[in-house]
């Protein structure tokens, strides 16, 4: 078993744990402008994922594969001394949340997510993709480092519809990713992460807010809607919904988990 583990920011709140996953070349303070509501009905846990921000690069193919961040969320919520977790989770992070609702189902609170093609996506579509326009990007950056994409569209944190503290911040912890992470991240988990039918299995409730901007997405909601027990809210957003309109995302989520939330394990 390694002793590597992923980095997290452990925030007061109250009510239940929930665990906040960013998406990729996120880092932790891409929920800066979310914790403060959610620590009205939550105790946020943010993750960050291999090789992001504080959070190590393993060698090891495993760690990246979603079953590996399985583990490691199943670590998280014995750690934190809780029977259940919500998840909240934005693109890559979404998916991988899924993925534990889907192989924990009785751990599981509920989620809310946001836009995520990779989670959403067509598999075998989704791995044409990966072997050819995200293998080049992972290529790129085994050659030139991780600075290659700090300008580039898949960083969220170049969106100047982020406020400019969070923008501040998520600059300077790009600087902490490593090379070997980022690349690892899209070759393997990238690949790994569509869910196909099995979406129709995750039984906890879900909130799915839809940054309604982000045109290619709107294609997945027929993919969104086969989760059972599914809310749709709609936001003046694109894919980095919850920064994009955090009062929107933050009063949706809030609600949400009021209404969800049961004796607080």
């Amino acid at each position: 078993m390694s002793d590597e583990h992923l980095h997290t920011v452990i925030h007061d709140g109250v009510g239940p744990v929930a665990l906040l996953v960013h998406g990729a070349l996120g880092s932790r303070s891409y929920w800066n402008d979310n914790i403060s509501a959610l620590q009205q009905v939550c105790r946020p846990v943010v993750v960050e994922l291999w090789g992001h921000g504080k959070s190590p690069s393993p060698k090891q193919r495993r760690p990246y594969e979603p079953g590996g961040y399985i583990s490691e969320f199943e670590r998280i919520r014995r750690e934190q001394q809780t029977e259940r977790l919500w998840l909240i989770g934005q693109s890559m992070g979404a998916a991988l949340v899924m993925h534990y609702a889907v192989t924990h189902p009785k751990r599981v609170a509920g989620l809310i997510i946001t836009n995520s093609a990779s989670g959403f996506a067509d598999p075998t579509e989704w791995q044409e993709r990966n072997r050819t326009m995200v293998s080049k990007i992972a290529d790129q950056v085994d050659q030139e480092g991780v600075e290659c994409l700090r300008d580039s569209w898949v960083n969220p944190g170049r969106s100047q519809r982020i406020a400019t503290p969070t923008l501040e911040l998520l600059a300077q912890e790009f600087s902490e990713h490593s090379a070997a992470g980022i690349s690892a991240s899209l070759r393997i988990t990238n690949y790994a992460l569509p869910l196909g039918e099995s979406l129709r299995n995750i039984t906890a409730p879900v909130l799915f807010t839809n940054g309604i901007e982000e045109e290619r997405f709107q294609k997945h909601l027929p993919q969104v809607k086969l989760i059972p027990h599914i809310e749709i809210v709609e936001l003046v957003a694109s894919h980095a919904v919850n920064a994009h309109d955090p009062v929107g995302w933050n009063q949706a989520a809030v609600n949400f988990i009021q209404r969800h939330s049961d004796s607080g394990d």
